[in-house]
Parts: structure tokens; C-alpha cells; sequence
């Protein structure tokens, strides 16, 4: 039985891939998921986003103890610019560097660098060649525009996304992937026009923070920190929509937590899955019950490779494609009576 998986171009032993997280954030723990059936890793992101807060610390500890940031003195200059651009950026960046210098020292399998891009992404094309010659396969590219921003309009959001991929597709060698989210309005088109951007490989779809309250403490809280099951369904949609529409691999992500979920991922189209929550919460060995899984079911189906039966069951090839664009539950419930939800 073969499970090899050719996704963005790199070849994988297997289509499951251990997503970014704080599980793939030292050698160790990629070598562990590698012995354990991973058939790529996406390092921890590098966050833009925590740069510019670590950024923002030094200013606010600047003020704090010599009263204005400007009198902080850099390699003579005083300019805290300088000390960003030279200190924070490029710290953050070393120790970046040698992670995938020492995870591609340790590993077979493919290992995909990951920038979590914010505003500021445009500027960082410089990480991307610098991630590139540390050995990187790839990268994947985490991109999110908060729509709380009340200064850009939905279209200059969108066209970030169109301008970053152009950008960096152009700079580097390497097959560059695109993690979005599903907040858009026009979705379908969305994911299809940036899958004509250059990039390899498009992931559905990325997963939010999102905060909750604490009622006997009145204070914000995180909500739900692991995805669960019942959020496989919206990439398990969109996947075997795009399956054939996009110009790009596909990879599924959230929601997948045992060996049903990749294989119906794998069945709508997605030319690899990505895990994390359940790595969290049952650990590397994991795994292997996924693999296992996935070769006890096409055993029993009779497959020898991941090609008999991906996309079996996508928009394309069903016999009731609008299956997938439903949204009401009319069909489900019409008739039934005492329905409760």
C-alpha cells in the first residue's frame, strides 16, 4: 500500500501533515512526529504580529525609563527603527533560521516555514528569502486582515492578499502556500483567483482566537483553544467545492481529530490534511492511529494508493453536486415534526 502524497510539489510519505503549532517548535518535537507518521511539518509561525509587540514593549520601556524612545542610543544612532530593524527582527529571525536548519538536519520528510502575516507583511520579503536559504521546502504564509480595521476598505484588504502572494511567489524559489480564512464575501472566486496567483498550495482554512468572559471574575478569557470534530464540516464543504475549480493543491485544516476525518478530507479533494489540536491533546504517537486508520480503510475498500479515491466524493464528481451549496435544512428536517435544535 502506498500513501506517498505529492502536495505543492514535495513528496510526503504520508498526507498527513503536523500543522503549526507549539507542537512543532523545537527539533525535538518534529523529529518525534516525523518517527510518528508525519508526513510534512509546518514549524510554529514566526508572528509578525509579536514582533511588533515586542517592538512596542521596548518603546513603552523606553518611555518608561528615559522618557522619550528617541534617546535610546543603537550602535551609536539614536533611533528605535534601527533597534527594530536590528535587534528584534533580526533575533527573531536567527533563532528562526537555525529551527529549520536543525529540523532539516533531524528529518526525512518535508519541513514548511510559516510567517503568521498582519499589516506590516509587505516588509518581509526579506524573511521569506532568508527562511528560503535556511533550507525551508516551502512556506506557508497565515494570512489574516482583522475586519476591525476601520481605515481599509473590504477591497484594499482583499488586494493584500493578491499583493503578498504575488510579492513573494516572485522572491522566492521555494512553493509558497496560502492559509486563509473563510470570511469572505465572495469565497469561491476568492480562493479560485488566489489560486492563480503562483502559489502551490492553498490551506482551508486557518483557525481564530476568540475570546469569552469569565462571569465570577468579569474579566476576558480565551474561548475554545482546540477545534473539535463538528468544525471539519466547513473546509470538508469548500474543499469539495474547489477541489477542481483551484489552480493549486488544496490542504484541509481544522476540525480533523481521527482517521474518518482525514479520509473524508482526502475524499473531497484535499491533497493533504493538517492536524494539531489532536496532537495536543493525545500527543506525537498519535499519529500513528491516524495512519493506521486511513490504511485499514483502504484495505477494506480495496485501494493500494491515495489516487483510487481522491476526490471521489467532490462537487465534480457527485451525482448531486448541489448537495454542497445547500444551506437551509429543507430537505433534512421538512416534514419532521418536533425537531428540536
Amino acid at each position: 500500500m502506498d500513501l506517498t502524497t505529492n502536495y505543492m510539489g514535495l513528496v510526503m510519505p504520508t498526507p498527513i501533515i503536523a500543522g503549526s503549532s507549539g507542537m512543532t517548535g523545537s527539533v525535538k518535537q518534529v523529529k518525534e512526529l516525523a518517527e510518528n507518521g508525519a508526513g510534512a511539518v509546518v514549524l510554529k509561525s514566526i508572528f509578525e504580529e509579536e514582533v511588533m509587540y515586542e517592538y512596542a514593549d521596548f518603546i513603552r520601556t523606553a518611555k518608561t525609563k528615559y522618557g522619550e524612545p528617541q534617546y535610546f542610543d543603537y550602535d551609536g544612532q539614536r533611533n528605535p527603527i534601527a533597534y527594530y530593524d536590528y535587534v528584534i527582527r533580526e533575533k527573531n529571525l536567527q533563532k528562526y533560521v537555525e529551527l529549520i536548519e536543525g529540523c532539516k538536519a533531524a528529518v526525512d520528510i518535508p519541513v514548511i516555514a510559516s510567517i503568521n502575516c498582519f499589516f506590516h507583511s509587505v516588509e518581509w520579503l526579506s524573511y521569506a528569502v532568508n527562511l528560503q536559504k535556511a533550507g525551508a521546502d516551502a512556506l506557508e504564509l497565515n494570512m489574516f486582515f482583522p475586519p476591525t480595521d476601520f481605515k481599509h476598505s473590504k477591497g484594499e484588504k482583499e488586494a493584500l492578499y493578491f499583493k503578498i502572494a504575488e510579492k513573494v511567489t516572485q522572491t522566492v524559489s521555494v512553493p509558497v502556500a496560502l492559509k486563509i480564512s473563510p470570511y469572505f464575501s465572495d469565497l469561491g472566486p476568492m480562493i479560485q483567483r488566489l489560486s492563480q496567483t503562483g502559489i502551490k498550495g492553498l490551506v482551508l482554512f486557518n483557525r481564530f482566537f476568540s475570546p469569552d468572559f469569565d462571569i465570577d471574575k468579569l474579566e476576558v478569557k480565551p474561548s475554545f483553544v482546540f477545534s473539535s470534530p463538528s468544525d471539519l464540516s466547513l473546509s470538508l464543504r469548500w474543499i469539495a467545492i474547489m477541489a477542481n475549480k483551484a489552480n493549486c493543491d488544496l490542504a484541509a485544516s481544522t476540525g480533523v481529530h481521527d482517521a474518518a476525518a482525514v479520509i473524508k478530507q482526502l475524499l473531497a479533494g484535499a491533497g493533504a490534511v493538517q492536524v494539531a489540536s489532536c496532537i495536543y491533546k493525545n500527543g506525537p504517537q498519535y499519529l500513528k492511529q491516524l495512519v493506521d486508520g486511513l490504511q485499514t480503510w483502504m484495505t477494506n475498500w480495496k485501494y493500494s494508493e491515495l489516487a483510487d479515491f481522491k476526490g471521489k466524493l467532490s462537487q465534480e464528481k457527485s451525482t448531486d453536486p448541489a448537495v454542497y451549496e445547500r444551506a437551509q435544512f429543507m430537505r433534512y428536517f421538512g416534514g419532521k415534526k418536533n425537531v428540536m435544535f
